[in-house]
């Protein structure tokens, strides 16, 4: 029996929408949930863009892009949260990478930073859904390097930097970048660790107090419990501010000058970016009898030396220290009672003495810094060392804790990172910046 001819050519256009439809299935199957799209930027250029097709939940994330641009390097942090509803954001993962230099070194030609500043941008690019983008928050915050510089100079560069975020596709506002306040530094390194810990997840806020010494400053922060703190503290110590349906009062200072860089200088008894006169030195019992040597502090090279045996090197460098720290400080009485956390050159001090292992961390009380330092100072009198100036370093660290007010035998909590996520201020900060969006 012949098939008539128009049931052929159904027959056979009935196989051929069978056969696409199987083909189809199956490059839909082989194809990757992340897929790559293209995406048009501010400044019109085709942006090759990640896609989590595949992530059926993703409105429940959010993200937050933060440039920590520091005197040695800049840093970009991506972190991504979850959110939670009438509670704090939870934090899903932070992506880290640091480029050096920071942005300095391009104080007289900003075009020069375009290149870093993409490089980590990119990284963003990488992390971000595309159709996040928009809505993803862009910051840098420059903390010492760029306050060390003139104010035109720096300017310069934070503009540069600004084109370059406007030009990007993710959110920068007028205020995308600039120069990090000590304070401001102080208080988003306290939300960073406290948030890490799940302090300001609940109604109780068990706090922990903060301690930070930088190169050019040091920086105390912690949440008072005792109303004469407050009423006896200068007005300037005292903020409060609110975050995730709460108001926190904190006690915060930033002693610009007393980081330990600066402080080495003090110490000396040079002046914060004056040269020496030509042929001049800085004479300091805490260096080995003998030593001389040049040291560079804020782009100026000094010529140091250490004193002519004689007194013991402890006795004589905790004497300098001392004067130099006369009246610079204010103590907190109630900090003895308090937690605290200590950071940056607290920790790498400590390491350096094997009080603590250099990735884990750990407990250190104030006099271990104080037996460290006579022990190193002594052992300069008849070899110099391998650091010169740790006998200052650990002096220095031990008087300035307790002129803050904390006894010998406090113990303080060093570490690097909590939960796997550096304890820096960039967490904080970027919760803070988040938080200004939605007030906006």
């Amino acid at each position: 029996m012949r098939i008539p001819k128009l049931a052929s050519v159904f027959l056979l256009v009935l196989c051929l929408i069978v056969y696409l439809t199987y083909v189809k299935k199956h490059i839909d199957i082989s194809t990757p949930s992340d897929s790559k799209d293209h995406i048009q930027s501010r400044n019109g250029k085709d942006e090759l863009c990640h896609s989590e097709v595949g992530d059926l939940n993703k409105s429940n994330f959010l993200y937050g892009i933060m440039f920590d641009a520091g005197s040695t390097g800049t840093r970009i942090h991506v972190f991504k949260f979850n959110k939670t509803p009438n509670e704090a954001p939870k934090l899903a993962h932070e992506t880290f990478k640091a480029i050096k230099p920071g942005l300095s070194p391009y104080a007289d030609d900003p075009e020069k930073c375009t290149a870093g500043i993409q490089e980590l941008l990119n990284v963003a690019k990488e992390i971000v859904p595309c159709d996040l983008w928009k809505s993803t928050p862009l910051v840098l915050k420059a903390t010492a390097g760029l306050r060390l510089l003139p104010g035109e100079k720096a300017k310069q560069l934070l503009d540069k930097v600004k084109d370059i975020f406007q030009a990007s596709p993710f959110l920068s506002r007028e205020d995308c970048v600039g120069i990090m306040d000590g304070s401001d530094e102080g208080i988003s390194a306290w939300i960073t660790v406290n948030f890490l810990i799940g302090s300001l997840h609940g109604l109780e806020q068990n706090t922990v107090g903060m301690l930070d010494l930088g190169g050019g400053s040091t920086q105390i922060t912690f949440s008072p419990q005792d109303e004469k703190t407050i009423q006896t503290s200068p007005i300037d110590y005292i903020t409060s501010f609110q975050m995730f349906s709460n108001t926190f009062s904190l006690y915060s200072h930033s002693y610009l000058g007393l980081g330990l860089m600066s402080a080495r200088l003090a110490v000396f008894g040079g002046i914060e970016g004056m040269p020496l006169e030509e042929g001049k030195t800085l004479l300091s019992p805490c260096l080995a009898p003998g030593y001389e040597e040049q040291w560079e502090h804020a782009e100026v090279v000094y010529t140091i030396k250490g004193q002519k045996a004689g007194e013991p090197i402890y006795e004589s460098c905790y004497s300098k220290v001392e004067k130099m720290l006369y009246r610079k400080v204010k103590k907190a009485e109630e900090v003895k009672d308090m937690d605290f956390y200590a950071f940056s050159y607290y920790y790498d001090r400590a390491v350096d003495i094997g009080i603590i292992d250099e990735k884990t961390g750990g407990n250190v009380k104030v006099e271990d810094y104080e037996a460290a330092a006579r022990k190193v100072c002594k052992s300069m009198e008849t070899d110099q060392g391998e650091n010169p100036f740790l006998c200052l370093d650990l002096t220095y660290i031990a008087a300035l804790l307790q002129e803050l007010g904390f006894p010998k035998d406090k113990v303080l909590k060093l570490a690097r990172k909590i939960d796997n996520v550096e304890t820096s201020w960039a967490l904080g900060a970027t919760f803070h910046y988040i938080e200004s969006l939605h007030k906006h």
